[in-house]
């Protein structure tokens, strides 16, 4: 038990952000980062890579940290449950892809449905979790400096 650590992905092609689009009972659906947690003795940068991979099927190269967030679930059931995803620290990067090649995902999330490219001008319309993450979408894309988003606590987790 303790904090786990994660690594998300913000990528942007052709004016368009990869999200995953996801489904849980508890939060219905939602779209999220792709990324996951990161492993004993990998870099963050290895993390972020390596699960971009997995869930998406796309190569990734971090280019800038973009943002830090801390998320804290709330629920005692699920804290008790799932004791290494209940306080996570969002480790945020804008990356790009390194080819336009997808590959086929080799470790998808449960709660992941598919992977989808939208329209940047439209992601309001979207319900992305975290909801400080949807909330502030635009200024960490466009913001120069990292952001910290601050701490997030949650009655359920999500992916």
């Amino acid at each position: 038990m303790g904090i786990r650590s994660t690594a998300k992905a913000l990528i942007v092609r052709d004016g368009k952000l990869l999200l995953n689009r996801c489904y849980d009972v508890k939060n219905g659906e939602y779209y999220s980062m792709p990324g996951g947690g990161q492993n004993q003795y990998e870099t963050i940068y290895d993390a972020v890579t390596r699960e971009c991979l997995e869930e998406t099927g796309y190569t990734v190269k971090p280019v800038k940290f973009a943002a830090l967030l801390e998320e804290i679930c709330l629920n005692a059931e699920y804290r008790n449950k799932y004791p290494d995803y209940a306080h996570k620290m969002y480790h945020i990067f804008i990356c790009e892809l390194c080819e336009n090649a997808k590959k086929n995902p080799t470790e998808i999330d449960s709660m992941q449905v598919e992977s989808v490219w939208i329209n940047i001008d439209t992601l309001t319309c979207f319900r992305i979790l975290p909801k400080v993450v949807g909330d502030n979408i635009y200024e960490i894309l466009s913001n120069p400096e990292p952001m910290f988003l601050g701490s997030e606590q949650v009655e359920f987790n999500h992916g």
